[in-house]
């Protein structure tokens, strides 16, 4: 964590997404153009998302510097938070990093939940550090516990701001996720903007390599609480077995395949 000396070198101005300003700001992990279909599929997200209580803040740089948050009950994800605000992605990645920046988001998301009263703050994470994942060390460092675990590494963190908070928990069917469908089968939200670009290439790939592949689009909030796996944007299962959180591309997946399938 730098010292305040350092703070003091290393101001960073911050911006909030706002119906307004979301077609000409970028988005931080997807900053091509408009007619990306990227870009595109994210902040028709993202304005949906707004008109029940979506934060999106970011620092004032072209690169991955942010956090996104939603009050926990339109939350898209399979989780019971009643009265929290729920993470929905949290990144600073390279050059970014140690500077404080990540302190600077998280300070803000607090002083909101305070403002409104929350219970406090919940996040996806896992036991050890995953690709899409926030991390669980830094997590802890400040001051969030496990609330809850889902197979076969998810980790529902959270940050009470009230004694008598509620501890949040994972949807039931999640804990050990599983579905009764053969073959590949992947459920996916317009959350992350990278699905808009990889679902329909690996869709096609498998399909030209005669593997069987579905893939079902979670479209509300309803239907990411009713998922089979605790992180909505993308869960990939084959045969009915949870395989992974990570986005493929069309190359990743053709070696996942023929890995699993042998």
């Amino acid at each position: 964590m730098a010292n305040e000396k350092e703070r003091e070198t290393e101001y960073m101005e911050y911006i909030k997404l706002t119906s307004d300003n979301l077609e000409e700001e970028h988005i931080c992990c997807a900053i091509s153009g408009n007619n990306d279909p990227q870009v595109s599929s994210k902040k028709a997200w993202l304005k949906e998302r707004m008109k029940e209580g979506l934060v999106f803040l970011k620092a004032d740089v072209r690169g991955k510097c942010f956090l996104e948050y939603i009050p926990a009950e339109h939350a898209w994800a399979p989780i019971n938070a009643k009265g929290y605000l729920f993470i929905d992605c949290f990144w600073v990645s390279g050059s970014l990093k140690g500077h404080g920046y990540a302190d600077d988001l998280l300070e803000q998301c607090i002083e909101d939940a305070k403002k409104q009263d929350r219970n406090g703050i919940c996040v996806l994470s896992s036991v050890q550090k995953k690709p899409f994942l926030s991390d669980p060390q830094y997590l802890a460092h400040k001051g969030f516990k496990v609330a809850d675990t889902a197979d076969p590494f998810f980790a529902l963190m959270y940050l009470p701001l009230k004694d008598e908070a509620p501890i949040p928990s994972f949807a039931s069917q999640v804990r050990h996720p599983q579905i009764q469908k053969q073959g590949f089968v992947l459920y996916y939200t317009a959350g992350c903007p990278f699905t808009a670009k990889y679902v329909p290439s690996v869709q096609k790939a498998a399909e030209d390599a005669g593997i069987a592949f579905e893939s079902i689009q979670i479209k509300s909030c309803k239907e990411a609480y009713m998922a089979p796996a605790a992180w909505t944007d993308y869960a990939l299962f084959y045969n009915g077995a949870y395989v992974t959180n990570e986005i493929q591309n069309e190359k990743r997946f053709l070696s996942l395949a023929e890995k699993i399938m042998r």
